[in-house]
């Protein structure tokens, strides 16, 4: 599922870094050989580099790349060198940070990563920022977004293989009453949402879809101008089709006036090493196109190189 692409023999930590410190030395940066590198290692691969040099050469890898890169090649490795769960709580801080209603970031982390991963994800935002992340999400975010969010990135679901059925009908039917009602800050729809195991709310999803004839995202979608509506649609696609729904916010990203850079990049760096060729298929399904050809037309530069590297189509 990964479109990673290591080489059969990768350097030792201290040769990528020496490699790496080359890049930086002299006039000008060797982008290429950023590229090459990084682009080309695994997590694990990277923190031992990430460890490796200040050993070395006393200085932080992540300070040394921010002073040598600009703009959006900049933004890309760094976040592509993060681990994981301390990309997601970085994501998640600078959106919180300056909050606009940017909720989708919030919804991604909590709703397409494991109950473990999500975990990690708070442990790391508390020791990056020394805040929790419940505490950021509490404090910045008002209304309805805070009632919905709070416990989504709070939540720990059960990750089990038990479904009950019974239950599963129940709720659609709730989930149903409410969205017919257009009830959708409603107490029980979010607590279903924010609170049920993955594979519980698949069989919700479900029973939903045939009983009521139609799919519960659709029904989520009749309002397009209702923010907390499409936030609500992204909660259920994020869980129910996690492939659907990156494929959805690339199109989104990529098929439009002036493309979103930010979006591209967090979709590509956190998705690489879980589902990129799954998406990169219902991409081209949504949009009758490869991925890279859209990259190609919008990205210019060593920006380009690092999402195509990434991708798997150097």
């Amino acid at each position: 599922m990964t479109s990673l692409t290591v080489p059969d023999y990768v350097p030792s930590p201290a040769e990528d870094c020496e490699q790496l410190n080359l890049a930086f030395a002299g006039w000008g940066t060797n982008e290429d050989l950023i590229v090459n590198i990084l682009a080309h290692r695994n997590a694990s691969q990277r923190r031992a580099i990430r460890d490796c040099y200040p050993k070395i050469y006393g200085n932080d890898l992540l300070k040394d790349l921010d002073k040598e890169l600009t703009r959006d090649f900049e933004k890309i490795v760094l976040l592509w060198t993060l681990d994981p769960s301390e990309r997601d709580a970085v994501l998640a801080e600078g959106v919180l940070r300056k909050w606009h209603s940017k909720d989708s970031v919030l919804i991604e982390i909590a709703c397409t990563r494991s109950s473990k991963d999500l975990h990690l994800v708070r442990q790391a935002y508390h020791a990056c920022f020394k805040r929790s992340l419940e505490e950021d999400v509490a404090y910045h975010v008002k209304g309805e977004f805070r009632k919905l969010l709070l416990p989504l990135v709070s939540a720990y679901r059960y990750e089990g293989p038990e479904v009950d059925m019974t239950l599963a009908k129940l709720e659609a039917k709730i989930l149903h009453d409410k969205i017919s009602d257009k009830a959708y800050e409603d107490d029980e729809l979010i607590r279903i949402l924010t609170t049920r195991s993955k594979i519980q709310l698949g069989a919700t999803f479900d029973h939903y879809n045939n009983e009521f004839e139609t799919a519960i995202t659709k029904d989520l979608k009749c309002d397009s101008d209702n923010h907390f509506l499409s936030a609500l649609r992204n909660i259920v696609l994020g869980i129910s089709s996690p492939t659907m729904y990156f494929a959805e916010v690339l199109g989104d990203a990529l098929n439009r006036m002036g493309t979103d850079e930010e979006a591209l990049t967090r979709i590509v760096v956190t998705r690489v090493e879980v589902d990129m060729e799954a998406i990169k298929e219902e991409y081209h399904t949504k949009n009758g196109a490869p991925l890279y050809k859209a990259i190609k037309n919008d990205t210019r530069g060593h920006y380009e190189d690092m999402l195509l590297a990434l991708i798997g189509h150097e």
